[in-house]
């Protein structure tokens, strides 16, 4: 399972760097710092996703529904701690760029649905 995935990951910590830099050069350092905390929130939940994905993926003979119920619940966990992750710098953060974090987020985000 960890080996689909890798590549992935591998392309959303580059593209973060890519959109970090530009975020330095368009808005110094929070802009990077930004950019960096959206693409890691979004790493670190595809890192979950793929945690309880492979967890549930160890036992043998499960039916098709809860394959899919399974899927469903590490969706749901990464969608979650997403949220909280960008309430959590968004609250604490004062210095956010909220384009940088935001783009970097999503453009993960998109890189992770591949």
């Amino acid at each position: 399972m960890w080996r689909r995935f890798r590549p992935v990951i591998g392309l959303q910590v580059l593209a973060t760097i890519i959109i970090a830099s530009l975020a330095a050069w368009m808005a110094g350092v929070h802009g990077a710092i930004s950019a960096a905390l959206g693409g890691l929130i979004s790493i670190i939940a595809g890192l979950v996703f793929v945690l309880l994905a492979a967890r549930s993926a160890e036992g043998k003979g499960k039916s098709a529904g809860e394959v899919i119920f399974a899927a469903l619940k590490a969706e749901a966990a990464k969608l979650f701690l997403a949220m909280v992750l960008l309430w959590l710098v968004l609250a604490t953060y004062e210095e956010v760029v909220v384009v940088g974090l935001l783009g970097s987020f999503v453009v993960s985000i998109l890189i992770f649905s591949m």
